[in-house]
């Protein structure tokens, strides 16, 4: 079940949060971010924050927000995570499933993700079958810790 995140879940969240900072192998985040820290960025500045719950545990969510502001502001941005344990189990596509729809009913006409580490190949792969377009590549954007520099993708989809 999708139901919005509040500080309680977040924090019974911030275990695996923390272990996927952690491993920086996908998010720009820094790994010394407090749960504090991480509950302002993933849920209390985004517009709207959401989890996956199976039996009151969270084991997944996502944060959805404009990507800029003024003349570009109908353009929104998402991050998701999922438990490492319960990855494979189609989480991460129903929460952006769900993103799209949130999105749409707020109003903004596309979705932008604006670095996705490009060894990231489970995800870039879900994100193409969703319809994400790959419309850049920052060379190097990423210091991977066993592969060094990789690039990063910018992944856009118009929502209507």
């Amino acid at each position: 079940m999708i139901a919005a995140m509040n500080r309680e879940s977040f924090e019974q969240f911030w275990p695996a949060f923390k272990d996927i900072i952690l491993q920086q192998e996908t998010y720009a985040f820094d790994a010394e971010m407090t749960c504090e820290e991480s509950y302002q960025l993933w849920c209390a500045s985004p517009i709207r924050s959401y989890g996956w719950f199976e039996e009151n545990v969270v084991l997944g969510t996502y944060y959805l927000k404009a990507n800029a502001m003024g003349p570009s502001n109908h353009i929104c941005n998402c991050g998701y995570m999922v438990k490492p344990d319960a990855g494979g189990q189609g989480i991460a596509r129903k929460l952006c499933e769900h993103s799209q729809l949130i999105a749409r009913q707020l109003g903004f006409e596309a979705m932008q993700f604006n670095s996705v580490v490009s060894t990231n190949e489970r995800a870039i792969r879900l994100w193409k079958t969703l319809g994400f377009d790959i419309i850049g590549t920052i060379p190097k954007a990423y210091r991977h810790p066993r592969l060094g520099y990789v690039d990063s993708f910018i992944m856009h989809k118009l929502l209507g």
